[in-house]
């Protein structure tokens, strides 16, 4: 399968919560980084970060494009929060190799935000 078909097939793996289907979906070799963190992951180390997620609700891939063995996508993600449901959007970067997911990057923001880091206050008038 082209790398689309596969981002899209993780994406409802991690949303149906298959985290066996997730595993299979990721190659023996396979590394995720989170941009906005620098932290990295294996294989076994990012199933169980996903899995043991406190308060996860839904993953929705949006968007996806891709190539062969490329494919980037934007999801929006719900998690409860101290009982509140929280959203959160994600850009997700994923490269395969023999025909599972070998590379992966993700960057994640919080859509609750008042405004973005880093931002300027709108001025008064």
């Amino acid at each position: 399968m082209d790398a689309a078909t596969m981002l899209t097939q993780l994406a409802t793996v991690i949303d149906t919560q298959d985290w066996v289907g997730l595993r299979a979906l990721l190659h023996d070799d396979f590394t995720c980084r989170y941009v906005h963190t620098g932290e990295t992951f294996d294989r076994d180390s990012w199933v169980r970060l996903n899995a043991d997620y406190p308060g996860f609700d839904h993953f929705v891939l949006e968007d996806c494009v891709g190539s062969d063995d490329r494919a980037a996508g934007r999801a929006h993600v719900t998690a409860y929060v101290d009982e509140q449901l929280q959203h959160f959007e994600v850009a997700t970067f994923v490269t395969l190799r023999d025909g599972l997911v070998a590379d992966m990057t993700e960057v994640w923001t919080d859509v609750d935000q008042e405004a973005p880091p880093g931002t300027r206050p709108t001025p008064s008038a």
